[in-house]
């Protein structure tokens, strides 16, 4: 089982939209089981259940794995393909975000374009490098910083901008035949307070996205391959 998975397909995100299925996946990311053992959960009869994971399974949610007697029965045990699942922009093609429609720094609305298009590139990125039976080499850094106030937010967000231009033009060689561009992305905004409401008010927006972007020479894509190698992961980043 995967730990997490990007459904691309516009009817398996349908699928597991459905509150009754997306309860079953969550069952099945438990462990293995049979409809006739969801049936009791969800308080569906059988015959239900085996019509909902069906569907689950056509559209690769689910998968079987095994089989077991109960009497004159044998029950298939089935299981969720990913503990989690991410439904990819890709989903909705022909409406999804598309940050080079508008270039804002500052704006909220471009932070999430650009969070729909990592979504999408990486999801598209693990299914070729699955089919390709390679690693994907990614690197992502998690923080939270405390400003004491606007003014050293806005410090903070020009020497950020500043050091990773820096490091950009350092390292990006648009002359290398073998070169493999990347996608570069910084983020800046509010944590979401503990009763998950996000802070309002124009004291409480951090300016919320810094991208080193084209003009940047920022390059477009994460390499896939173990020959790329992965970036060493420190004590906040992940992979």
């Amino acid at each position: 089982m995967l730990d997490v998975t990007v459904i691309e397909d516009a009817e398996a995100a349908a699928v597991s939209l459905d509150p009754i299925r997306a309860r079953l996946l969550a069952e099945l990311a438990a462990g293995p089981a049979s409809a006739a053992m969801l049936a009791g959960k969800v308080g569906l009869p059988r015959q239900k259940v085996n019509y909902h994971l069906k569907t689950l399974e056509r559209h690769g949610l689910v998968e079987l794995a095994g089989e077991r007697r109960k009497g004159n029965v044998t029950e298939r045990m089935m299981r969720a393909t990913a503990a989690s699942y991410v439904i990819s922009p890709q989903a909705l093609a022909a409406v999804q975000p598309d940050p080079d429609r508008f270039r804002d720094q500052l704006s909220a609305r471009w932070l999430l374009a650009l969070g729909a298009r990592l979504v999408r590139d990486v999801g598209s990125l693990l299914t070729g490098a699955a089919k390709a039976r390679k690693r994907l080499a990614t690197y992502a850094l998690d923080g939270e910083v405390t400003f004491a106030s606007a003014a050293d937010r806005a410090a903070f967000i020009e020497e950020l901008t500043a050091g990773v231009s820096a490091l950009i033009r350092k390292y990006h060689d648009g002359d290398a035949e073998a070169g493999r561009p990347h996608r570069i992305v910084v983020a800046v905004h509010p944590t979401l307070k503990a009763e998950t409401e996000a802070e309002a008010g124009p004291e409480a927006g951090a300016p919320s996205e810094v991208e080193a972007g084209p003009e940047a020479g920022a390059p477009s894509e994460v390499e896939a391959g173990p020959e790329a190698g992965e970036a060493p992961a420190g004590p906040e980043a992940t992979h």
